[in-house]
């Protein structure tokens, strides 16, 4: 039986740029829809299922980030890459905080960007076939179900986006130990890079928020190595 091909969103509206991409990733036995700007690449994104999206951050009638919120809002756990031209580190930050899983400026090594594909998709795999790992953890006060991202203290819940759930969980896992930095990067960024970095400083931020209703809870940062989750013992 011949095995299932992996479904890509290319939304760009450069014709000849978007066309040459779509060609290399179907000669590399992805299946692509090409939408030529924003609001077609959402109203494809409503009709079809995709399992990858790769958005241009600059095109007419919706721009990349706009499109980008509105796949969030449909499938929060959807794996995103940006295209662009745009290099300005507020950009390419503007796009992590988005929840990007990479953002890569023009021009590119297109088989840099395939392998960089394959590595999130498989590392997707790999999550969902998990299905052995501890789901119900245990933070001071704090009660945290992986498998439904929520996380609770005092009757009131609150519902995690898939990469502060990742992170938490990592987090719960080496509870009261050191979480290395590259190892959290590689495990869910799938790589270690500074703009990856940069973006798993504002999901730390983010959890830190959620968990300041227990002061004997903290996510303490170990300087050049990582972060600890300090709770008391069970």
């Amino acid at each position: 039986m011949e095995k299932e091909k992996f479904k890509v969103l290319l939304v760009e509206d450069d014709t000849n740029f978007g066309q040459v991409l779509k060609n290399y990733l179907e000669l590399n036995d992805f299946v692509v829809e090409l939408a030529r700007d924003g609001i077609l690449g959402l109203a494809a994104f409503r009709r079809e299922k995709f399992d990858i999206c790769l958005l241009d951050v600059m095109m007419p009638n919706m721009d990349g980030f706009t499109l980008a919120e509105e796949i969030r809002n449909v499938d929060p756990d959807m794996p995103l890459f940006f295209l662009s031209a745009k290099s300005m580190k507020e950009d390419i930050l503007s796009g992590y905080k988005l929840g990007a899983d990479d953002y890569i400026t023009k021009p590119f090594d297109s088989e840099i960007l395939l392998q960089k594909i394959k590595a999130v998709l498989k590392r997707n795999q790999e999550l969902q076939e998990k299905q052995h790992a501890q789901v119900e953890f245990h933070i001071g006060r704090y009660h945290f179900n992986s498998k439904l991202r929520i996380l609770s203290i005092n009757g009131e819940s609150h519902t995690l986006s898939p990469k502060e759930n990742e992170l938490l969980t990592m987090l719960a896992e080496y509870i009261n130990d050191l979480l290395p930095r590259e190892t959290a990067l590689k495990r869910i960024w799938g790589s270690d890079t500074y703009f990856n970095g940069r973006s798993m400083d504002v999901y730390i931020a983010k959890l830190r928020k959620y968990l300041k209703e227990d002061s004997s809870v903290e996510i303490v940062n170990i300087h050049g190595n990582g972060f600890r989750l300090v709770a008391p013992a069970e």
